[in-house]
C-alpha cells in the first residue's frame, strides 16, 4: 500500500510515522517541501506519488491565533482537506482525515444539567475559527465523494511537540503555584494511542480483496477517544501527581488550583463540552478503548526526569485542541 501521511513535524503524524505498518511505501514530506496553504504545490504532490491512501493529521492547530488568520487556517484546515479528498476521488484512493470536537458548541447536557457526550449525529456548532474552518473541511470530504473516515478526536497529547502534557510538565518543574481552568470538561488522547488504534483500522482496511465494498460499509464520520471524563484542571493535576511520583520534576510538586475559563480570557472561545461518545467506532472497529488514565501513564513512562529550576510565580493555563 502506497501512504501519503502529512503533518509529521505534528504530534499525531509523528506518532503515525513510528506506527504505520513496515510494509507500507510511506511518503512523509516535511513542512518545507509541502506546503498544505499552496494547492498547486498539494495536487502535484499526490499526482506525482499517486497514494493508494492519504493519512491526514495535519491542522492549523493555533486556536487563538486562528482569529486574527482566519484566511490561513482556512486554507490548511478547509482548502488543502477538499484537495485531498478531490484527488483521493480521481485515484480511487482512500483519506483518513482527523477532525476535532471543537466543530461543536460544547453545550450538550441533560434535564439536570449533566454534560452528556456528542455522537456523530449531533448537530455541529463550532464556536471560534479554528473549529468552523475543520467543519468546513470535513464538509469538503463527504461533498468529493471519496472514501473517507473521518476521525474526530479531542484534547491531543504526546511527549512530542507542543501541547497542553507537555506545557504542564515544564510549568511543574519551574513554577510553585499553578492556575488551571476547571469547567471545561471532555477526554485526553494520547497520540501515540491514536496513531495505534488508526493502524488496527488500516489493518482491516487491508484485509478484504474488494477496498471499495470495505469503504462502503465502514466508510464516514466517527469520534475517535479514549474513554472517561476529566477537566483541565484535574488533567494537570494528574500529569503532576504521576511526574511526582516518578520523580520526574526535579523539585517539589506545585501547588494547583481550579479557575473557571471567565478568569482566564483568550481570543477563541471554548467547548465547555468535549465529551465524545465512541459507541460507533466500537461497533464498526471493535477497538478497545483505554481509559484515559492508563493512555497518561504509558506517556509519562517516556518522560526523562528534569533538573530543578524552582520559580516562585503563579500561572494560569488552559487546554487547547490537538
Amino acid at each position: 500500500m502506497r501512504i501519503l501521511l502529512t503533518g509529521t513535524s505534528g504530534q499525531l503524524g509523528h506518532a503515525l510515522l513510528s506506527h504505520l505498518p513496515a510494509t507500507a511505501i510511506v511518503h512523509a514530506p516535511q513542512r518545507a517541501e509541502l506546503d498544505l496553504s499552496n494547492a498547486t504545490q498539494l495536487r502535484q504532490c499526490i499526482t506525482d506519488f499517486k497514494p493508494d491512501l492519504i493519512i491526514n493529521p495535519a491542522a492549523y492547530t493555533a486556536v487563538d491565533l486562528a482569529e486574527s488568520e482566519a484566511e490561513k487556517a482556512h486554507a490548511i484546515n478547509a482548502i488543502a482537506p477538499a484537495i485531498m479528498a478531490e484527488e483521493a476521488r480521481k485515484l480511487g484512493a482512500g483519506l483518513i482525515h482527523y477532525s476535532t470536537d471543537y466543530v461543536f458548541s460544547g453545550d450538550k447536557s441533560d434535564a439536570e444539567g449533566n454534560w452528556q457526550a456528542y455522537t456523530e449525529a449531533d448537530a455541529t456548532g463550532p464556536l471560534n475559527v479554528y473549529g468552523k474552518t475543520k467543519l468546513a473541511g470535513e464538509q469538503a470530504i463527504v461533498a468529493s465523494g471519496c472514501q473517507h473516515l473521518i476521525l474526530r478526536t479531542s484534547w491531543v497529547y504526546s511527549n512530542f511537540g507542543k501541547n497542553f502534557f507537555l506545557t504542564m510538565l515544564k510549568l511543574a518543574r519551574e513554577r510553585d503555584q499553578l492556575r488551571v481552568v476547571n469547567d471545561q470538561w471532555g477526554t485526553p488522547n494520547s497520540a501515540d494511542w491514536l496513531a495505534a488504534a488508526t493502524c488496527e483500522i488500516l489493518a482491516q482496511l487491508q484485509q478484504p480483496q474488494d477496498a471499495a465494498a470495505w469503504w462502503q460499509q465502514f466508510g464516514g464520520v466517527y469520534h475517535f477517544s479514549a474513554s472517561g471524563k476529566t477537566n483541565w484542571f484535574a488533567f494537570a493535576t494528574a500529569i503532576i501527581e504521576l511526574a511526582d511520583q516518578q520523580n520526574k520534576l526535579g523539585k517539589a510538586a506545585p501547588q494547583i488550583s481550579g479557575i473557571p475559563a471567565s478568569e482566564y480570557p483568550v481570543p477563541a472561545r471554548r467547548p465547555h463540552n468535549s465529551l465524545l461518545s465512541t459507541e460507533k467506532l466500537q461497533a464498526a472497529f471493535g477497538l478497545s478503548i483505554p481509559d484515559w488514565r492508563s493512555t497518561l501513564d504509558a506517556c509519562m513512562q517516556s518522560v526523562q526526569a528534569a533538573a530543578s529550576a524552582p520559580l516562585n510565580s503563579t500561572t494560569q493555563a488552559q487546554g487547547q485542541a490537538k
